[in-house]
């Protein structure tokens, strides 16, 4: 069985760069045809999509999160990766890595999550 876990620093100041790992066991990030996703819920609001990465390779992004957000893997770890720039205080949500069998920007769509990560922007 699939275990997503997310790690990364639970406090980044405004205007740096926020970084976070997904770690994968029980399945391989380049077998076919899985899709690797970060997602997030800021407090008190719905669950957020921000990117996906492919089995091949193939990255998507949220539109609105496109000019900051980056996903990348490093498939000797069985690691994928998000780094978002110029946090603000608006970017403070929980974090969640998630695998799905489709590409999609709709969470509800993905089927297996890490437990999420409590990430806040403050000075």
């Amino acid at each position: 069985q699939v275990q997503l876990q997310e790690s990364g620093p639970g406090l980044v100041k405004p205007s740096q760069t926020l970084s976070l790992t997904c770690t994968v066991s029980g399945d391989s990030i380049t077998a076919k045809y899985y899709y690797w996703s970060w997602i997030r819920q800021p407090p008190g609001k719905g669950l957020e999509y921000i990117a996906y990465i492919s089995y091949s390779g193939h990255t998507d992004y949220n539109p609105s999160l496109k000019s900051r957000a980056s996903i990348s893997r490093d498939t000797s770890r069985n690691q994928f990766t998000l780094q978002l720039e110029s946090v603000t205080p608006e970017d403070t949500a929980v974090y969640y890595c998630a695998k799905g069998t489709i590409g999609t920007s709709d969470p509800n769509e993905y089927d297996d999550w890490g437990q999420g990560t409590q990430v806040t922007v403050s000075s």
